[in-house]
């Protein structure tokens, strides 16, 4: 569940984090081909966020299995308390002019759509190598 936040939504994400998935036990004498039975789904959430989380366990069921591809999670059960804080992007910095000039004049290619990815990928090397001088 490495993209819990697209998965669930950033507002669900805020509140409620993936733990793990907790899948029952498969006995000894049951058919090996048989479908395997579903997961309960373990979340991490924030105390306050506790009766919205369950109110919306059907949300997130259905979102998790439809990422999944398959219905694997029946249930969810909660687990309070404190949350790590959701990962961001960085956001990237346009390449400098001079870097895209001395690019530009570096890429001689035809079409133009590749060119000019071509010259902001030259850009970044450009800059890239310049700051670590």
């Amino acid at each position: 569940m490495a993209h819990w936040p697209e998965i669930v939504g950033l507002d669900v994400a805020r509140f409620a984090r993936f733990e793990r998935l907790n899948w029952p036990p498969r006995g000894a004498k049951t058919d090996p081909v048989a479908p395997r039975p579903p997961a309960t789904l373990v979340l991490r959430i924030d105390g306050a966020f506790a009766l919205e989380a369950q109110s919306l366990t059907r949300l997130i069921v259905e979102r998790v299995n439809a990422h999944l591809g398959w219905a694997c999670v029946a249930k969810v059960a909660f687990r309070q308390g404190p949350l790590p804080a959701i990962p961001t992007r960085r956001r990237r910095v346009p390449p400098g002019e001079d870097a895209l000039a001395e690019a530009r004049a570096l890429c001689r290619h035809e079409d133009e759509a590749l060119r000019e990815a071509l010259v902001r990928l030259g850009a970044r090397v450009i800059e890239r190598a310049r700051g670590s001088r």
